[in-house]
């Protein structure tokens, strides 16, 4: 199943009756009220909130980041209390250049959800009607069996390959931030020493993913003959860096790894080596 669909598709696939699960994932990370909010004054008929803090996020103890994955077990009693039952497709959604679906979308496809899909340029390329009815997710009838994170890296691996350098690290954040500059997230700025910097809006023309040809392109200009298994993705919090993974996967070049602590987690240990 291809990582996108389009508007018109998705359209077909709600007038046949098919069993879909719409999730808008509008969030804001400066105000993160302002994704519940917007749900509330208009979405796509029939979907349901999913929240970056509460939904797609672990607890924060402040040394594994600003949006820490839950753990195996609470991600599958998540699952199971928003719908999400293996027959079930999931077609996430934002307005923010489907960078909040691509977390959903990761954190369901390492999980074993084969059936998910992100609105390709979110809620703007939606034609159809707007409704501002709120939808309660309907809980699966069986409970979701908890699965472990396929392609997930912790901390102590990227730690190991600063000496190993077995993997390259890709850094998904904005260039200047990426130098420590404008750093307004986390109270540290720069990067892991040796990563290299792609924002995650270099994958978009518009709000839409480029041609899986361009992403092509773009990729293996950065990264040469570097395979696909031996990158890390990473971002602030584990989120932009998701927006990466699809965009790669759409270039067919799928196996690359999520470090999900990111700079939020590396940054909280002033042991860990920083560069600017």
């Amino acid at each position: 199943m291809t990582p996108l669909i389009t508007a018109n598709q998705l359209e077909e696939i709600i007038n046949s009756g098919e069993n879909v699960l719409l999730c808008d994932c509008r969030f804001d990370l400066v105000d993160p009220n302002i994704g519940k909010k917007s749900y509330l004054e208009g979405h796509i008929p029939g979907a349901i909130y999913v929240d970056l803090d509460v939904d797609l996020s672990g607890e924060v103890n402040g040394k594994n980041g600003r949006h820490p994955l839950p753990t195996s077990e609470a991600w599958a009693q998540t699952k199971s209390r928003l719908g999400m039952d293996s027959n079930t497709l999931v077609v996430a959604y934002d307005a923010q250049g489907s960078v909040y679906a691509s977390r959903l979308w990761w954190m369901l496809k390492a999980t074993g959800h084969a059936k998910v899909q992100v609105l390709d340029g979110g809620l703007d390329a939606w034609n159809g009607p707007i409704g501002t009815l709120p939808r309660q997710a309907e809980p699966t009838i069986a409970a979701v069996p908890a699965m472990p994170y396929v392609g997930l890296v912790l901390v102590k691996d990227v730690v190991e390959n600063l000496q190993a350098k077995k993997s390259v690290v890709l850094d998904a954040r904005a260039n200047d931030r990426f130098h420590g500059q404008n750093e307004t997230l986390d109270p540290v700025g720069g990067h892991i020493p040796d990563a290299l910097n792609y924002c995650f809006r270099q994958n978009l023309s518009g709000r839409s993913f480029k041609t899986p040809e361009q992403l092509f392109k773009d990729f293996h200009d950065l990264l040469g003959s570097t395979k696909a298994s031996e990158i890390i993705h990473q971002c602030g919090s584990g989120v932009t860096a998701c927006h990466n993974l699809l965009a790669m996967e759409l270039a067919g070049l799928k196996g690359s790894r999520l470090y999900a602590g990111s700079w939020s987690e590396w940054c909280a240990d002033p042991s860990r080596p920083v560069e600017i």
